[in-house]
């Protein structure tokens, strides 16, 4: 497959209903998972994109577009419930082909219409009741060991909506880690969360378990963070910056990722040239096109929309570049999106 036409599915998306889909919550969603010459693909579905999925295909204006699709079935382990009747779906989701992910509170404290993300949906699901505000620890010790002995998953992804706690909800995570490991103790998991106060929490994490951290900042320019993230630019660079330093030290050299959203109106080179400081500390930039959802402010009130294809394929080209130089492989990494490697195209272009 082209990397032109990776980008053109990333943007334009699809029409058709693959087994494994979600609709909302945090991080990309809208979209249906496949396996796409080889590699996870989590592909926007869209109702007036040019190109079909059939069930077995993809094709663009009426041909096959030769693309290598596998289909990934649905989860045997979302016909399963807690002994308190709690669909295993509502509480961990399938993500690719063997991805476990969860949002381990569905709620963040910046939610209120001047403070959200504009592209985050965290709680829209649960609003529709699609999953539980709060996982506990022990439910998803059983979801996991389910996915794993059912499904194959070998990889799980944790993330959170910022608590008010000093911690910003990593303890939480940290318990269900815990958890997680008791119970399936070779499953590498990565933990998703703001930068706490107290940094001395990223050691919990490791020692609870988790293999790899992403610590999400989307961009690195403070007019676009305070346009977009008007809560999350409370916390400055130079924050985000202290956190990434202590988690490559706690986590390691290339074990440590952050979102780089393309289209958010940043200057291209600008993003380049902070990917590439990224990579000088050992964090992987996991450069992702901004994806408009539904029930983000960001449709239903600003009516943004895709970025140019020629600006996301120039990005992750060159992004691309920097981290094979730098040795750095979203593959190498233990667990966590740039792992997966779904909602990008750094893989196809061998990062």
């Amino acid at each position: 497959m082209s990397v032109s036409t990776r980008v053109d599915l990333a943007l334009l998306g699809f029409r058709g209903a693959p087994p494994v889909s979600r609709t909302a919550g945090a991080g990309p969603s809208g979209d249906g998972h496949l396996v796409i010459d080889g590699l996870n693909a989590a592909i926007p579905q869209n109702p007036d994109s040019p190109f079909v999925f059939d069930g077995t295909r993809v094709i663009l204006d009426g041909e096959d577009t030769g693309l290598d699709v596998e289909v990934v079935d649905r989860p045997r382990f979302y016909d399963l419930r807690t002994a308190e009747g709690v669909p295993y779906e509502k509480l961990a989701r399938l993500h690719g082909r063997n991805v476990l992910a969860t949002t381990v509170v569905q709620t963040c404290i910046r939610y209120s219409e001047d403070q959200r993300c504009r592209f985050c949906t965290i709680e829209e699901s649960l609003r529709s009741g699609a999953t539980t505000a709060v996982k506990r620890p022990a439910e998803l010790a059983e979801v996991a060991s389910a996915a794993v002995r059912l499904d194959g998953v070998t990889q799980m992804v944790m993330t959170t909506g910022t608590s008010a706690g000093s911690d910003r909800g990593a303890r939480h995570l940290a318990r269900c880690v815990r958890a997680v490991m008791s119970a399936v103790p070779s499953l590498p998991i990565q933990v998703q969360c703001e930068p706490p106060d107290d940094l001395s929490v990223l050691t919990d994490l490791r020692d609870a378990g988790a293999d790899a951290i992403g610590i999400h900042i989307e961009s690195l320019d403070e007019d676009v963070r305070r346009r977009w993230m008007p809560g999350k630019a409370g916390v400055s660079v130079e924050r985000y910056r202290e956190a990434w330093r202590e988690a490559v030290r706690v986590f390691g050299r290339n074990q440590v990722s952050t979102y780089l959203l393309v289209g958010l109106g940043e200057d291209p080179e600008a993003l380049i040239g902070g990917a590439a400081e990224l990579i000088d500390l050992g964090v992987y930039p996991f450069v992702v096109p901004f994806r408009p959802q539904a029930g983000s402010l960001a449709v239903d009130v600003d009516g943004a929309r895709a970025p140019a294809a020629g600006v996301v394929e120039k990005v992750s080209r060159e992004v691309a570049l920097l981290l094979q130089s730098a040795g750095m492989s979203g593959a190498d990494q233990r667990a966590g999106c740039a792992a997966c490697g779904a909602c990008s195209v750094l893989q196809n272009l061998g990062a």
